[in-house]
């Protein structure tokens, strides 16, 4: 990243090539043609493996814990489950852009009730907010605007957000509006209280109540601080732009950070934002193009996430956004 093109104290790269149209990408990056119907295509079959390999990381890891009750398996439950709840969110996303399936039924149904309720997103409310962060990154629609303003910002507002996050002051607010919502008896918002609610009668029928805390702890806490790292890096201290090498990041994806923090490809998240509607089986693919057009170019990817979050922890300035604690995945309509 030493000699990518970023003016001091800011985020945003500067003098990007201009690399585009070429006969296969759009001048806005998107695949066009041919190519554009085959990275389009959703993979029914794969998404299917995935959705069962996620249930087994999420779900199967808990129940194991459960039948090995012991203090150690809830402790690597506890642990595992930070992925597995990233697992759970990421495939929920996929649904809420209606590629996890062709069938829209079976789409909604899976995204809702199996990957992203389970992990408290209420899908529908999520599709509608995440929609306009699409539409316009940054813009005045940006439902995450105050998560990704001020940066970079200093270490000490860095670590005040992360400790937030860690103790479970973030996930709180969180439930807040979940109960908010609740409590004006908003459909999906009821609908996630009886999945829990089966979850809860499930541990406790089994005399496992331990179980479903681990879920709830490990998803207030452990999430929630990988929620923010990844959202940081993907749009933090960017800016309004048709250009989305402007609103976006580009960071290199290490196995590591794949397995943990950014599993089915998210991390390849400027292709994402690119065309909204290929799936994440073909974003590398999607990324590569972008790289053999000289769109994207090594001057503009960090090397990796742990360079990315010290350069966003290099300011002086507070981090600021009133909001920044109310992620749309919770935002309810009125």
């Amino acid at each position: 990243m030493g000699h990518a093109p970023y003016a001091p104290g800011s985020m945003v790269p500067k003098g990007l090539p201009a690399a585009l149209p070429t006969a296969t990408l759009s001048e806005r990056g998107r695949p066009t043609g041919a190519l554009r119907d085959e990275l389009r295509r959703i993979p029914n079959s794969r998404n299917a493996v995935a959705v069962t390999a996620t249930l087994l990381q999420s779900f199967g890891v808990v129940f194991a814990a459960a039948v090995i009750h012991t203090w150690w398996a809830y402790v690597l439950a506890f642990a595992l489950m930070a992925r597995g709840h990233v697992c759970l969110n990421i495939l929920a996303h996929e649904a809420a852009h209606r590629l996890l399936f062709t069938n829209r039924h079976a789409n909604d149904l899976t995204g809702r009730f199996l990957l992203g309720y389970p992990s408290y997103q209420a899908m529908l409310a999520y599709r509608r907010a995440h929609f306009a962060h699409h539409r316009d990154e940054m813009g005045p629609d940006e439902p995450d605007l105050g998560l990704y303003a001020g940066y970079p910002i200093s270490r000490d507002s860095w670590r005040r957000k992360l400790t937030r996050d860690a103790v479970g002051i973030s996930a709180w607010k969180n439930f807040r509006v979940l109960f908010g919502a609740m409590a004006k008896r908003r459909s999906e918002a009821l609908q996630i209280l009886a999945v829990h609610l089966v979850m809860l009668g499930a541990a406790v029928a089994f005399m496992r109540p331990l179980a479903y805390v681990v879920w709830i702890v490990s998803w207030s806490t452990l999430w929630k601080v990988s929620n923010r790292l990844r959202a940081i890096a993907e749009h933090g201290g960017m800016v309004r732009s048709r250009d989305r090498r402007e609103t976006t990041h580009v960071i290199h994806q290490s196995w590591l950070a794949r397995y943990w923090m950014v599993p089915y490809h998210t991390g390849w998240h400027l292709a994402h934002h690119v065309d909204m509607g290929v799936p994440w089986t073909s974003l590398p693919r999607l990324h590569d193009e972008l790289v053999t057009a000289g769109w994207v170019t090594p001057s503009i990817e960090y090397p990796s996430y742990r360079a990315f979050w010290k350069a966003a922890a290099s300011g002086s300035q507070r981090g600021r956004g009133a909001r920044d604690e109310r992620t749309s995945s919770l935002a309810f309509d009125a």
